[in-house]
């Protein structure tokens, strides 16, 4: 029996703090799931909201190819029948082929939390398992905080396992729900029950000690055959294992081929497709498919890297669709330029004067407060300037800004700009829009649009601002970082000031002009 990927993006990592799914959301996540080729989805909870349940409705339209929609419900409440039970009609009222039902397996919840006995809930258990199956449906058991639930009175967790084997679920997943087990722990405890139960085993966790992905892996190494998580590890308070690191270790590490090796290379641009759905922000350091994730800084790890990759990097990042990066900063050495040089096509050596003179400017403009390990498209626009090979593709002569008076709640922002166009005119323009920073964009736009009609393809989509020296108080440095999005790519640029507006704008214009060259260049 192979080893099967269950997904619980769209159930379990929606109960993570800032999450919120729409249906079509839900829709296209669970389209982009199936096509990277995850064995289950769960769907959700369609007893729990209209949503939930019009999702179950929807997703047979979109005919998916690979993998098994689940539902996901509750065992039948106490002293009833199974066939009384809202939850379970809810269930089968979805229509899937398989359902995932979670029970209790901790006795101490069982009297705590559902107030009934211990006998009760192993019949709540057999019961609303062998109903399901009996409807046509794959079962797969939850057993809840089991491992919580084993370690307190194992005999007890034992048995509620048999209930659901003997009803005939096809995977018993031991679930690690208040995410407190350790790794030794977890392999010792799978162990000893795969001698006891035949039925399939399978892993959920939760990341509360940061071992989701470390107690996941264990638990297949000691025979469990299905794991389950979510894209980046989205979930309850900190989250469930993690599907991005989960995934490339089973398949690269343990040799287990959860996923073909090709859609393996479509791992970073999932895990950036689900953000951008999900609308959560991008964690850069996430292994394997986080921008940081291959990216060197210090000048002895990127020197050895010039001379084999494999020194500083445990995997190819093209195997999960990820690539090196070569960061600069005060920290760098001539490696660091040099390679920055080759990634963006610009002829530098060990030997031209330009190569320290660059480094020199980093360290100083570094010293002042700029930061170009996060503002790529300004590094490439330094180089470029040092070198010689900048092209102005406009000047600014002029900038004003002033603002409706603070009492109005609805304040706006009137920039005047004054540019020198490429056809050698001297060109002004007023503008507004809802804060500075956006007035000032609408201001230079409306002028340079005439001239270059690719700037209406972009979109500011992040603008962060950070104090640099805190102490100075109100007269402190701010650091602005602003990111635009175009069709193909996404690049940063860098502002420091005093002045907040001032910093925008050095980015802002910076932006632009990095759009600007890369369009000539294409």
């Amino acid at each position: 029996m192979k080893l099967t990927i269950y997904d619980t993006t769209l159930r379990d990592g929606t109960q993570g703090e800032g999450m919120s799914l729409s249906l079509d959301d839900k829709l296209k996540l669970a389209k982009r799931l199936d096509e990277f080729g995850v064995h289950y989805i769960e769907g959700g909870w369609p007893g729990s909201n209209p949503k939930d349940m019009d999702f179950f409705r929807e997703v047979k339209k979109l005919k998916l190819g690979h993998a098994v929609v689940a539902a996901f419900g509750s065992t039948r409440r106490a002293n009833i029948k199974v066939t009384q039970d809202d939850n379970l009609a809810k269930i089968l009222e979805t229509k899937t082929k398989a359902a995932t039902i979670f029970g209790k397996t901790w006795d101490f919840h069982v009297r705590e939390v559902l107030k009934t006995t211990l006998e009760e809930n192993l019949n709540m258990i057999f019961e609303s398992v062998e109903y399901l199956k009996s409807k046509g449906l794959e079962v797969i058991y939850d057993a809840e905080h089991f491992f919580d639930g084993y370690k307190a009175n194992p005999k007890y967790a034992l048995d509620t396992l048999q209930a659901a084997s003997k009803a005939g679920a096809v995977y018993l997943v031991l679930c690690d729900t208040n995410g407190g087990t350790l790794p030794a722990e977890v392999c010792s405890i799978i162990s000893g029950i795969r001698k006891k139960i035949k039925t399939p085993l399978g892993i959920h966790c939760h990341n509360d000690c940061n071992l989701g992905v470390a107690n996941s892996v264990a638990a297949v190494e000691a025979g469990a055959l299905q794991v389950q998580g979510t894209i980046n590890g989205y979930g309850e308070r900190c989250g469930n294992a993690n599907l991005t690191s989960v995934i490339p270790v089973l398949v690269l590490k343990l040799g287990i081929p959860v996923v073909s090796a090709k859609k393996l290379t479509e791992l970073t641009e999932l895990s950036r497709y689900v953000t951008e759905v999900c609308n959560m922000p991008l964690e850069r350091n996430q292994p394997f498919v986080g921008k940081s994730a291959f990216a060197h800084k210090g000048g002895v790890h990127v020197n050895a890297m010039v001379k084999n990759a494999r020194t500083y990097e445990h995997i190819d990042p093209k195997l999960v669709g990820n690539a090196t990066r070569f960061l600069v900063s005060e920290l760098s050495g001539k490696s660091n330029v040099l390679l920055k040089a080759k990634e963006l096509k610009l002829d530098l050596n060990n030997e031209t004067p330009e190569t320290r003179k660059i480094l020199e400017k980093v360290r100083e403009l570094e010293n002042q407060g700029y930061q170009f390990e996060a503002a790529e498209a300004s590094f490439d626009l330094l180089m470029r300037r040092i070198m010689g090979k900048e092209k102005k593709f406009f000047a600014v002569q002029e900038c004003r800004i002033h603002d409706e008076p603070l009492a109005d709640r609805d304040v706006t922002s009137h920039p005047t700009v004054k540019i020198q166009t490429p056809d050698k005119k001297t060109r002004t323009t007023e503008a507004q829009g809802k804060g500075p920073v956006d007035a000032l964009y609408n201001a230079l736009r409306e002028v340079l649009i005439q001239y270059y009609s690719i700037i209406q393809d972009i979109h500011l989509i992040d603008y962060k601002v950070r104090v640099i020296n805190e102490s100075a108080g109100t007269a402190a440095k701010v650091r602005v970082f602003i990111t635009f999005r175009d069709e193909k790519d996404t690049w940063t640029t860098v502002g420091v000031s005093e002045n907040i507006i001032e910093a925008s704008w050095q980015a802002l214009v910076e932006a632009i002009e990095y759009k600007l060259l890369k369009g000539e260049k294409i």
